[in-house]
């Protein structure tokens, strides 16, 4: 009796362990953010991992601690480590279904658009935040967190880019916004649309991205000490120029001017991008709206006359859809790349 009983464990114990095996492996990068801003204390990956009952059931989870600060404290340093550690992490296992990484709603949209742009494989990505903290009514931090982990297990998620799940919604990172400083429905993929939804049966897509990204981008961050500088300027009524002066004496190698409508400047803003320009400092222009598309200008019209303007259109680059946080992420790494004006260009109309 005392043998069958034994045998029956054993049993039991190896059933249990050969499930485990079978089920998708998602890895959990915990970064910080109101998902984590208890009262009293962070909460870290672990205490995350725990907050999602019964997951054990359909994902094997494991996770690490990578920081636990606001996301608006992330530095572009840590961006670089955090890319080269998702891309270490699917290098050293091929059996990985996936990755989540943790983040503050802040900035996720620029943190999960650069993961966009430099991670260098087709298994998913999920970036995943939350809007209320553990210590609020309400708290949606562990249901968002257990329907990122179910993205990053999902088969189909594969080779859709860096996504970001929210809210039972799923968006690409290269076009979702945060659009509202408190409520739950924030991420928001303009007149793209989502990608799909986190439903309780089943994780479904309705549409792919077409542009470059991860597996198929040129972007290398393996060697990379330092990002660039790019700041971000905005045009509205009566706009000095002497900001974009500043930023680029301050060592700014790039320029995001937000500009109003499809391009246009204001003040004596002017005067700054032609600062700008014989200074060798790239310009991109992008549109502070909130969607639209900027074309890049025609190659073939003639140069102009105008020495100034035509350095200006020599380091002018159209920004095509990218709104002007992204198109700053965007520029970082392009100038990491080139600095031939037509190469640059080519980068923000392929990603």
């Amino acid at each position: 009796m005392t043998h069958l009983l034994a045998f029956v464990v054993f049993l039991f114990l190896w059933s249990g362990a050969a499930a485990a095996q079978t089920l998708p492996h998602v890895h959990m990068v915990a970064t910080g953010g109101t998902i984590s801003n208890r009262d009293g204390g962070r909460l870290t990956a672990e205490d995350l991992a725990k907050s999602m009952p019964g997951l054990d059931h359909q994902v094997r989870l494991t996770h690490e601690q990578f920081a636990n600060v606001a996301s608006s404290q992330l530095t572009l340093d840590q961006w670089l480590g955090l890319a080269r550690r998702v891309n270490d992490l699917f290098a050293a296992d091929r059996a990985l279904a996936g990755v989540v990484v943790t983040s503050g709603t802040d900035t996720l949209e620029e943190t999960a658009f650069f993961l966009h742009l430099t991670v260098k494989d087709v298994r998913p990505v999920v970036v995943v935040g939350s809007m209320r903290n553990p210590s609020t009514i309400g708290y949606e931090g562990a249901a968002n967190l257990m329907d990122a982990v179910r993205v990053a297990a999902a088969p189909d998620a594969r080779d859709k880019g860096v996504l970001v799940v929210l809210n039972d919604e799923i968006n690409s990172a290269r076009d979702v916004t945060k659009t509202d400083a408190l409520r739950l429905q924030t991420f928001d993929s303009g007149p793209y649309g989502q990608l799909g939804i986190a439903d309780n049966d089943r994780i479904v897509f309705f549409r792919q991205i077409t542009q470059r990204h991860t597996s198929r981008s040129e972007f290398d961050v393996s060697s990379i000490k330092d990002l660039p500088r790019v700041d971000v300027i905005m045009t509205y009524q009566g706009a000095p120029g002497d900001l974009i002066k500043a930023a680029v004496d301050s060592g700014a190698r790039g320029i995001v001017l937000a500009t109003a409508g499809a391009g246009a400047t204001s003040g004596t803003q002017a005067d700054g991008l032609n600062y700008a320009a014989e200074k060798g400092v790239f310009i991109v222009t992008s549109t502070r709206t909130g969607s639209g598309r900027i074309a890049p200008p025609d190659t073939t019209r003639p140069p102009s006359d105008n020495p100034t303007l035509q350095r200006r259109r020599e380091f002018t680059v159209a920004a095509e859809d990218h709104a002007p946080l992204k198109a700053r992420v965007l520029l970082m790494l392009a100038l990491t790349r080139s600095s031939e004006l037509a190469d640059i260009q080519r980068i923000f109309s392929e990603y």
